[in-house]
């Protein structure tokens, strides 16, 4: 199962994906499709399955698109300056050109460059002022988790103990976050420095999971973390330096590795007894040279890849797999949804976004 087209002009490079023999009939059988991020490149990329059986895939454009959040209909996004929402505007059982799932950009945030990392959805108990959920994410920029504002850049919320004062210098390289019940849980940083760029020198071991409701870190020594996530009672997150996805032991504050991936990990999203992990390949220069994940790359003689892993959480077996080659190299976040089979959205370098027309009603406002 191959799939290649030119991102942009005829000049540019191709993509090609190339899927596990049995990946669409999983999707299939899960009954959902998937999205993910590069920021590499500027595209999300909707996964999912055609009428014939074949993969589906489809894109859009977003400079530095990164977090990824799915929340009943709507699927937050965050790029370059801003974070978008959209709203998936096709009622059970409507098809547009063969597509069951149309999302349309709704509202943009304007946050200026932060670095927006993870986002997700602060539910009921926390609400905002007008009553109804809002975002929440991870201002890497400057450490600390934050929303949006309609006056302002951001407003933020917390800041890691270690972290001084807000500044726009990247000291921690705060970057994962995980919900539990609607509320900020845990955060991942790599490192707890405290001075501008300082988590470059933290990066082998550096890394830790701070509670947010405590206020406390849990876990130190890990390298590079990503990407933590609450499934099943458990704490899962990527230590990315060493290539591994597994969870954290609470009750000793230790990571326990379940699989080895050969890539640098981010974007982990679960489906049943199934976990998809993000791969990509590591870029040559000192931010993601000398890891870990180099010697353990080497020792299993493996090249590092680009794409998607699907693990069996009972086995740790990596099941199936997406690979991409080509000019898609580095994926940030990935995202599962649920009851889609062949998703799409709408974006701006076309005029369809100026034909899709809904009407609401004042109940709805």
């Amino acid at each position: 199962m191959v799939h290649q087209s030119p991102l942009s002009s005829t000049n540019s490079p191709s993509l090609e994906i190339t899927g596990s023999r049995q990946f669409t009939a999983w999707l299939a059988e899960q009954h959902l499709s998937l999205a993910f991020t590069t920021y590499q490149a500027g595209k999300v990329f909707f996964i999912g399955v055609q009428p014939t059986g074949q993969l589906s895939i489809f894109e859009r454009t977003f400079e530095r698109c990164m977090g990824l959040c799915v929340h009943g209909s709507t699927l937050y996004l965050s790029s370059l300056y801003q974070v978008w929402r959209f709203e998936n505007v096709l009622e059970a059982g409507q098809i547009h050109n063969g597509y069951d799932c149309l999302y349309v950009p709704q509202v943009g945030y304007v946050t200026g460059d932060l670095d927006v990392h993870d986002v997700a959805v602060v539910a009921p108990p926390l609400k905002s002022r007008a009553g109804g959920d809002y975002p929440i994410f991870v201002n890497t920029l400057f450490s600390c988790l934050a929303t949006v504002s309609e006056t302002h850049s951001f407003i933020p919320l917390w800041q890691p103990p270690f972290i001084s004062k807000l500044a726009a210098e990247d000291r921690c390289h705060l970057n994962g976050l995980a919900m539990r019940e609607g509320e900020p849980k845990y955060v991942t940083a790599v490192s707890q420095s405290d001075v501008a760029d300082g988590w470059r020198d933290k990066r082998h071991d550096g890394g830790c999971v701070v509670d947010v409701g405590r206020n406390q870190v849990i876990v130190t020594g890990l390298s590079m973390p990503h990407s933590p996530r609450l499934y099943r009672d458990k704490l899962w997150l990527l230590n990315s330096g060493t290539g591994e996805f597994g969870y954290v032991d609470l009750s000793r504050g230790e990571f326990e590795s379940v699989a080895f991936c050969p890539g640098y990990l981010r974007g982990l999203a679960f489906s049943g007894d199934f976990a998809v992990v993000g791969l990509s390949k590591p870029r040559e220069n000192r931010t993601f040279s000398g890891l870990a994940l180099d010697e353990r790359l080497e020792s299993k003689q493996a090249e590092p890849r680009c794409g998607l892993f699907v693990i069996d959480l009972r086995s740790g077996d990596i099941v199936h797999w997406l690979r991409i080659e080509g000019i898609v190299t580095e994926l940030y976040d990935v995202a599962v949804l649920p009851g889609m089979r062949r998703p799409m959205a709408v974006g701006f370098k076309t005029d369809e976004i100026r034909r899709v027309v809904r009407i609401g009603s004042v109940e709805q406002k």
